[in-house]
């Protein structure tokens, strides 16, 4: 009996709905974050009648044919680019990307990696660094006495000292733009890295080549709505309870035919 296959195929794209939703929700707080979707397909098709198929009868052909559906699949889980709001924090390393781009980041293994969070900070040796302590690419390093940072829109950094009345620059913030963003993988920590699907990043100075501006002392917030996640959530499980059903109409069917005298 195929009802049991279906519905349980059904019942799966369901719970793998509400895994998306539940850690979008999770993550409605979280720096740069953008909410996933997931996507999902038909199975093939048992062709009991091609369509198209000459009739033995009168020899006609058949318009429609007989086709059975064999249930679902998860087809992706993508990411919706959308920016979050900008939120003032007039924070000295806080920078928000106004539109498209990433900042690069150097991981201990010494692999590249991108990420939206400009919630940036100073290591015990100046440099600027992620929440995790991944140096940015390339690398600053704010000098001790220097009494204050200025990051401009095009991302050049400025540091200001007490001796001095003209800002002194002391690095570049540049950002990375790629052909196919959501084809980057995702590595946690609201870090991205490199893959075939988003190909290579085209590294250029904020504000060129279709890349946003910074804005310093403002981080970006989480592109969650809440609301359509909660409107999301009630509408998976309703369907989550519907392929139940089937299973639970499937049994009695079942029980039914084996009771037959």
């Amino acid at each position: 009996m195929r009802l049991l296959k279906i519905a349980a195929t059904g019942m799966a794209a369901q719970q793998m709905r509400v895994e998306t939703i539940s850690n979008n929700l999770a993550n409605m707080s979280t720096t740069g974050y953008n909410a996933r979707r997931a996507e999902f397909a038909d199975l093939h098709y048992q062709q009991v009648t091609r369509a198209g198929t000459i009739s033995a009868a009168d020899g006609s052909v058949l318009p429609t044919g007989v086709q059975l559906g064999l249930g679902v699949r998860p087809a992706a889980v993508s990411v919706h680019l959308s920016q979050g709001s900008l939120r003032s924090t007039g924070g000295d390393l806080d920078v928000a990307i106004d539109g498209s781009g990433y900042l690069e980041v150097t991981l201990p293994s010494g692999q590249a990696a991108y990420t939206r969070d400009g919630a940036l900070k100073r290591s015990a040796d100046g440099l600027i660094v992620t929440s995790d302590g991944f140096p940015v690419a390339p690398e600053i390093t704010i000098p001790e006495d220097a009494r204050s940072i200025s990051i401009n829109a095009e991302g050049e950094v400025f540091a200001f000292f007490d001796d001095a009345v003209e800002a002194e620059p002391i690095g570049q913030l540049n950002l990375a733009g790629f052909a196919n963003a959501k084809g980057l993988e995702a590595l946690g920590g609201n870090l991205f890295s490199e893959t075939e699907a988003s190909g290579p990043p085209n590294v250029s100075t904020a504000g060129q080549d279709g890349l946003g501006t910074l804005r310093h002392g403002f981080v970006e917030e989480s592109s969650v709505d809440p609301v359509r996640e909660i409107t999301e959530l009630i509408e998976a499980q309703r369907g989550y309870e519907l392929n139940a059903k089937v299973i639970t109409a499937a049994d009695q069917m079942l029980a039914a035919t084996t009771q037959v005298r």
